[in-house]
């Protein structure tokens, strides 16, 4: 099996030793996307604001892959407090196909570089 690593500067660059995303049998698995601002470097303030950019970056990512937000079939939202679910869901509802896909969502997780929610992806190569 081939594996190819998957980049765009339209999501914010890897901050380790890991790929953006790696497309593997027809899948695109993605690492997890913060709110950060591709262009800025800095994450908004307010778990909507965050959220919504981590979303854009997956979804960017994703179409670096040659696939989108509505080829997901599973994702992790990684979020520092529980407090912030319902509004996470708020924003999140909006963005996700129907139906929507499977998910887990551990809270209350010590994000780096104080960030309030990071999401990672598995889609499936549309064709």
């Amino acid at each position: 099996m081939t594996r190819e690593a998957v980049s765009t500067g339209d999501a914010p660059p890897a901050i380790g030793p890991y790929s953006q995303a790696i497309v593997a049998g027809g899948f695109v698995f993605c690492s997890g996307t913060a709110g950060i601002d591709p262009a800025t470097g800095v994450a908004p303030d307010g778990i909507e604001e965050q959220t919504e950019q981590a979303l854009r970056n997956l979804g960017a990512v994703l179409a670096a892959a040659g696939a989108s937000l509505q080829d997901l079939v599973k994702t992790t939202i990684f979020y520092t407090n529980v407090e912030d679910f319902a509004a996470i869901n708020a924003v999140y509802a909006r963005f996700m196909p129907d139906p929507p896909p499977a998910r887990s969502a551990p809270a209350n997780v010590k994000l780096p570089r104080n960030l309030l929610i990071s999401i990672e992806g598995i889609a499936v190569l549309p064709g």
